[in-house]
């Protein structure tokens, strides 16, 4: 791992939210996958962060959070619009996950894209040391590396893309796609999730770019560019001893306590995005109670669905929809104290998300298309007694590595229905075999693997 002071991290969002406690306002840490991965690998080893604070307005003055440096980046309320509300997450977004939405191209959200990816670079270019290593972050900045590059081209820059990166006839549908490729190819690392991503973006790069070589190494512009795959994860130890906290297993036995101790407990923790595949979840767990394979008086549902990006359209219709699908459900299968699908739409802190963990039976990760998914892993993490069997989709990045698990295609019903039903009876000793290994798994290869993988192959 780097020494102290040695990475520079450049992300979309910034490790903190200023949050309102009484008439006191604080920086406090924010939830996401991004987050929970870097933050203890910047706090164990030293190092800065460039990000926006996540709400329009000026620019916060630089400033130090538990040992991390600070240097926020600022939007105003119209670059939100064009640069994160719509190229990020209404082109970029749906593209890059099989286009399941029809991707927008608006010619107006381009310039936005490039002005606020130059300044995340012209950020990270002011705090960053001579020859420092500075790692950037997922699709909003791709254009990044080769601005950093033009800026400071001392650097050892890196670029990883949390989400999938798609095959090139999908790619190629990008008007810009030049520019984006041009980006990414200033880093001297570009890290995905899996092979096929890195192979993806290895065609794309020799297709639209100037780029000539394999799938592992490309060379542009007289550089040598790394392609690796280096699937992210959890911290390991930070959960398990989470699952080992006295007051978890006590709210985790209360939980179960109070939705009914004698039944099984299926759960899902999402963002309320289209691609998670909410609404094809539920349908099943209602045909799996339409056709008596289970009841409520012997399982529940509790979906958390924490809201993002409701500004986007196609994200209030996604609550529509599951909050009908919830609705009926509860309204043709509940009974008098027992609700079928018990629905949350919000955000928990990790140690409240860990009581979920602890007292779920059945995990159920079904997205109709991830990157990764640290949910699965998180949640394989929190089982130290290897009780609980996780339904994976096919389609999340995480499907590769956690072999163990029930995979799933979302988008088949009747199949969703078997697995489900599967899960609900499946012998405790199969159980305890498969999540044993796949414990394993996230134990070998967790979240500080993750980092000396990536940074082992942008300091060779």
């Amino acid at each position: 791992m780097p020494k102290s002071g040695q990475i520079v991290v450049v992300a979309n969002r910034l490790p903190v939210q200023r949050v309102r406690h009484g008439r006191v306002t604080r920086w406090d840490p924010s939830p996401g996958g991004l987050v929970s991965a870097m933050a203890p690998i910047l706090r164990r080893h030293g190092g800065a962060w460039v990000g926006w604070s996540g709400v329009a307005g000026p620019t916060p003055r630089p400033f130090v959070h538990d040992g991390i440096r600070i240097r926020p980046v600022g939007l105003s309320t119209g670059e939100v619009e064009r640069y994160y509300l719509g190229f990020s997450n209404r082109t970029i977004w749906p593209l890059y996950h099989d286009a399941i939405r029809a991707p927008t191209f608006v010619r107006r959200w381009w310039k936005p894209y490039v002005d606020i990816n130059r300044r995340f670079a012209q950020a990270a270019a002011r705090i960053a040391r001579r020859r420092q290593i500075v790692w950037v972050h997922d699709y909003q900045l791709q254009l990044v590396p080769r601005l950093l590059r033009e800026i400071r081209p001392d650097l050892r820059i890196g670029f990883f893309l949390h989400i999938p990166f798609p095959p090139d006839e999908l790619f190629a549908w990008l008007p810009w796609r030049k520019e984006i490729m041009e980006g990414l190819l200033g880093a001297d690392v570009v890290g995905f999730q899996t092979h096929d991503d890195a192979k993806d973006f290895a065609n794309s790069a020799r297709q639209y770019s100037s780029a000539r070589g394999t799938e592992t190494e490309l060379e542009f512009r007289r550089r040598t560019v790394r392609v690796r795959t280096v699937p992210i994860s959890v911290d390991f130890a930070e959960l398990d001893r989470l699952a080992a906290d006295p007051r978890v297993l006590k709210s985790a036995a209360e939980l179960r306590r109070r939705v009914g101790p004698n039944r099984r407990i299926l759960l899902s923790v999402d963002r309320m995005d289209y691609t998670k595949g909410i609404d094809a979840r539920l349908l099943a767990f209602e045909e799996l109670l339409r056709r008596r394979l289970a009841s409520v008086e012997e399982c529940v549902l509790i979906q958390i669905a924490v809201p993002t990006r409701e500004q986007v359209t196609e994200y209030r219709e996604v609550r529509t929809r599951v909050e009908q699908i919830v609705g009926r459900i509860n309204g043709e299968f509940s009974s008098p104290g027992r609700v079928a699908v018990h629905y949350f739409r919000r955000s928990y802190p990790r140690d409240e998300l860990a009581v979920f963990y602890a007292a779920a039976d059945v995990m159920i990760v079904t997205p109709l298309r991830d990157g990764m998914n640290l949910v699965a892993k998180e949640y394989v993490a929190m089982r130290r007694d290897h009780s609980g069997v996780l339904v994976l989709s096919e389609f999340a990045g995480a499907a590769r590595e956690l072999r163990r698990a029930l995979l799933v295609n979302p988008r088949d019903t009747d199949g969703m229905v078997r697995t489900l039903h599967t899960a609900l009876r499946m012998p405790d000793r199969e159980a305890h075999f498969r999540m044993s290994l796949l414990r394993t798994q996230v134990r070998r290869h967790d979240i500080q693997e993750w980092a000396r993988g990536f940074m082992g192959a942008l300091r060779g």
